[in-house]
């Protein structure tokens, strides 16, 4: 909405004498700042009354999980969940705010992270009514997810007609393409899917997910304005996408989000941000990866969110096949808990993974 501010002053000659301070609106980097500022006050602000109302209406809270941790059925229960719906409200009022409403990029990336957010909401309204820790059938919420990414991927294909948009960049590689041709759509969904589930999966303690997200939505932030950018895109030899420059905005927005998210979700946390934001921001991130061309390096700036995933897929398949589990508990969070890990130790050890793994990533823009 501020986007339109330069254009005013080009309309009306009465505002041509605010033309060169309205310019810095053109900037990207300006804009994303705003949206950071925007998103963090939004729920800093409307925060406390969201935990409130959310409190109110769940009553019990969050439904604990009898098969986790025995320590989290005394210091989580009763706490209200939901609060995704605190991040979302920060992330779509600063991107409306401070990105350009005429970029298709912002609008397809912010349907799938609403999208995401509102199967999501169904489960966790499922398990806060029902008081139980299993919403509506995991196959179901799946095909949901999946028939968004699919429609969300098909969009970017048809958005970027460079045939490079079919294909896949690998990392390290300067020349090396994997061509899928149409296939990349379902591959792409893939990835959106993952990721969204991924960041599910880790969103066990207090502080944990909310965090790495963070530092993944930073550095997709830098990847985005970089492959939006011809000069800078051609410098670093990555692919150039018109236009998915303005996606580091809507970064920002969910950083600003994020930090205001977790004042209140530091332990012991007042909210937890449920399938509501675990779900919607995995989805961010995949469709984000995906519509820059970085969709490998999501799996190295999100090593985390995998090492997560692949705990529970290893745990389930070696249970079912021998009978007996690689960890004590899944996911592997959990499985550090039982080894006498403290809340704290596993979450900023699990903070320093993810700023690692975002530097390891980020390293592929130069190294090629």
């Amino acid at each position: 909405m501020f986007y339109w501010l330069i254009e005013l002053s080009n309309t009306f000659p009465s505002l041509s004498a605010f033309r060169a301070i309205l310019n810095v609106f053109r900037y990207i980097t300006f804009r994303t700042g705003g949206a950071v500022v925007t998103g963090a006050l939004f729920v800093f602000l409307f925060g406390p009354w969201i935990i409130d109302h959310l409190r109110i209406r769940q009553g019990k809270g969050q439904p604990i999980r009898a098969d986790g941790p025995q320590s989290h059925l005394l210091t989580k229960k009763g706490t209200p969940t939901m609060g995704g719906l605190m991040i979302l409200s920060g992330l779509t009022v600063g991107t409306v705010l401070w990105a350009n409403p005429l970029n298709p990029y912002v609008w397809i990336v912010l349907a799938v992270t609403l999208g995401f957010g509102f199967v999501g909401f169904y489960d966790d309204y499922l398990k806060v009514t029902k008081q139980t820790t299993t919403g509506f059938g995991g196959k179901i919420r799946l095909v949901i997810e999946a028939v968004i990414a699919l429609v969300a991927c098909y969009a970017l294909v048809r958005l970027n007609r460079d045939p490079s948009s079919t294909a896949l960049a690998i990392p390290f590689l300067k020349d090396m393409v994997v061509q899928f041709g149409w296939f990349f759509v379902i591959f792409g969904a893939f990835v959106i899917v993952g990721a969204g589930n991924a960041v599910n999966l880790t969103d066990g303690l207090d502080g944990l997910a909310i965090v790495p997200v963070m530092i993944a939505t930073a550095s997709f932030a830098m990847i985005a304005y970089l492959a939006g950018n011809a000069v800078f895109a051609e410098y670093l030899q990555i692919k150039y996408v018109a236009g998915t420059g303005e996606l580091a905005v809507l970064c920002g927005a969910l950083l600003g989000a994020g930090l205001g998210f977790l004042w209140f979700n530091a332990p012991p946390a007042s909210i937890f941000m449920g399938d509501t934001g675990s779900l919607a921001l995995g989805g961010m991130l995949g469709s984000i990866a995906v519509a820059v061309k970085h969709e490998i390096v999501l799996a190295v700036i999100g090593g985390l969110f995998v090492l997560e995933a692949v705990s529970v897929i290893v745990q389930v398949v070696s249970f079912k096949l021998t009978g007996k589990r690689i960890f004590r508990m899944a996911p592997i969070h959990h499985h550090f808990e039982q080894l006498g890990w403290t809340e704290p130790q596993i979450v900023i050890r699990f903070w320093i993974i993810s700023v690692m793994l975002a530097l390891a990533g980020l390293s592929t823009l130069k190294l090629r």
